[in-house]
């Protein structure tokens, strides 16, 4: 029989289960206790970038006694004390010049290394955008221009990914070429459909298998006009990534401490503790926003009661309207809609990193009061306008939960009760 507590309260509990499975402190420390002391007269360094990099950093610290110095970039209000380790911030989902200069500053950090030195490189979601170092030939604002042109497309991550690595001096294998002949070894918190390392935080320290070629067609794909710069740099570029058997990358490891199946997996325990029967959907599905969520609303209908739908990945959203919001909300608007006379289902959509999209929730809660609750609102205008955040808000339906310092992407929990 599932529990007595509310909908709602199991549905938040099985969320902070996901994001408790990988905070930094519970996943790190088993990969960092097998590291190899430094050689004779070597030096380890630390270097990393995403949401999760500041509390990533903390752990290392904490783990490790002989680091020589370090640095790593994080967005804004994601900071926490660290000792040895310079914490910078930067601007996320569009880049700034804060992220320009704190690339610049890792970049010179690990210049000139020897074969007994050590690099630490600490990697989550959110690294891509907040290490920017354009190629030569282009500037900040043709890299703005390039991500907000993408982020409206709603093109998967793996395609940003791509024209980003093709417009960077420190993305696609780079930060490790510079760091040769020392040895890297990245640990990463994945927060990309299918755990790809080439694609989380656009792969700073492996091999890059696309091309500019490729992101010459992705930016085709989605009819984005590049600025002159990027364009000429994108057809004309000497220089490709480093490329799956580059000798400067023979010293460079990568190794996921954090996955999307494990917080789906954590959830699930939890789940289960509650007298629920879980399903995992998945921790890869992409897709359209408000398409996943008509295909989840159908799965919701047909399942028994006393279960919960649980699923990962990140889907996207194609913005066509003024309001303001991100892919959890969007989503669980559009899987209102088509759930609005079940009075038996109540679900949850959130980032784990703590940051759906342009506000400060981490997502929301619906159920069949939703609509009611927000009293003035038109529930399909407001998807129309790409404008759920307004929607939940007006219901006091909004999950908040501050900066998680970590980010293994989207989670959905349904449940049928």
């Amino acid at each position: 029989m599932p529990s007595s507590s509310a909908p709602r309260d199991i549905l938040y509990h099985a969320f902070s289960a996901a994001i408790g499975a990988a905070q930094p402190g519970q996943c790190l420390p088993p990969y960092l206790h097998g590291l190899k002391p430094v050689a004779k007269g070597g030096r380890r360094l630390v270097v990393g970038a995403g949401k999760a990099a500041a509390a990533m950093a903390q752990v290392v610290e904490a783990s490790c006694s002989d680091i020589s110095e370090g640095l790593v970039v994080t967005r804004y209000g994601h900071t926490v004390p660290c000792q040895k380790i310079k914490v910078l911030e930067a601007a996320h989902p569009v880049p700034d010049d804060a992220g320009v200069k704190a690339s610049a500053a890792m970049l010179n950090l690990v210049q000139n290394l020897q074969q007994v030195d050590q690099v630490i490189c600490l990697i989550s979601g959110g690294g891509s955008a907040l290490l920017t170092f354009p190629s030569p030939g282009l500037s900040l604002g043709d890299k703005q221009a390039i991500n907000t042109a993408l982020l409206k497309s709603g093109a998967p991550i793996a395609d940003m990914n791509c024209v980003r690595k093709h417009l960077s001096a420190i993305k696609g294998g780079r930060l490790a070429a510079v760091v040769y002949p020392a040895t890297v070894h990245s640990f990463a918190i994945s927060d990309v459909p299918g755990d790809d390392p080439t694609i989380i935080a656009s792969g700073i320290t492996v091999a890059d298998p696309t091309t500019f070629a490729d992101a010459r067609a992705i930016l085709e794909r989605y009819n984005i006009i590049p600025p002159p710069a990027v364009a000429a740099h994108l057809r004309d570029a000497a220089e490709e990534t480093p490329k799956p058997g580059d000798p400067r990358l023979a010293n460079a490891t990568i190794t996921l401490v954090a996955t999307a199946q494990q917080s789906l997996k954590a959830a699930a325990n939890y789940a289960k503790s509650q007298g629920l029967t879980p399903i995992i959907l998945g921790d890869d599905i992409q897709g359209e926003a408000r398409d996943v969520a008509q295909q989840h609303a159908k799965l919701a209908r047909d399942m028994a009661s006393g279960s919960i739908l649980l699923s990962g990945g990140e889907t996207t959203v194609t913005i066509r309207g003024t309001g303001k919001g991100g892919r959890n909300t969007e989503y669980l608007l559009a899987l209102g809609l088509a759930l609005k006379e079940e009075t038996n289902i109540h679900a949850l959509a959130g980032d784990t990193d703590g940051i759906d999209g342009s506000e400060g929730n981490a997502g929301a809660f619906w159920d069949a009061g939703t609509f009611v609750r927000a009293k003035g609102r038109d529930p399909d205008a407001d998807l129309a306008n790409n404008d759920a955040y307004s929607l939940f808000a007006a219901a006091d339906d909004l999950v908040v939960t501050g900066p998680t310092h970590t980010n293994v992407n989207d989670f959905r929990a349904i449940i049928k009760f």
